[in-house]
């Protein structure tokens, strides 16, 4: 079975994953475009026993204002900064890796593309991609119904300024 490694920018946290990842996506979320400094994030999912990893890593955590309120947990070197992989704890035999940190040209293409309404309209995907797309204002309820109004407006904002 083929080995991938990934690694941060100096090297320090490096992952080593057996085998392909069981889903490569493209996502165009806020979240992901502001997580990554670039028009998307893309990643790879590989199942927990898959993946290896060494080195120190901090933690930053991220409640997903969609309507699942679901936990991300991005993990980052602590020298240099770079995002490596996140996991989330309703899933914890799920280990989500940038494809990036892998730095290889011949990873696998990705099949599917989320948020595809926040894609950058300069950003052309080949037709094979399944694309999705949530309803704009499904992340905007949750918050109204926990009372986090301020948060409620600001991301009703971005969903306006968006389109």
């Amino acid at each position: 079975m083929a080995t991938r490694d990934a690694a941060c920018h100096c090297g320090q946290l490096r992952l080593e994953a057996a085998g392909d990842p069981f889903a490569v996506s493209i996502c165009n979320c806020l979240a992901c475009q502001r997580r990554t400094g670039s028009a998307f994030g893309m990643q790879a999912a590989f199942k927990a026993d898959q993946v290896q990893v060494v080195g120190c890593f901090s933690d930053f955590a991220r409640i997903s204002n969609e309507a699942d309120g679901k936990a991300h947990v991005f993990h980052f070197c602590p020298d240099c900064g770079s995002q490596v992989f996140y996991t989330e704890p309703t899933e914890p035999d799920l280990i989500v890796v940038s494809v990036g940190s892998f730095a290889a040209p011949s990873f696998p293409p990705p099949t599917e593309s989320g948020y595809d309404s926040r894609r950058h309209h300069w950003v052309g995907l080949p037709d094979s991609i399944q694309r999705y797309a949530p309803e704009p204002w499904d992340s905007v309820r949750p918050l109204y119904d926990a009372g986090r109004y301020a948060e409620a407006a600001d991301t009703g904002r971005e969903l306006i300024e968006a389109r």
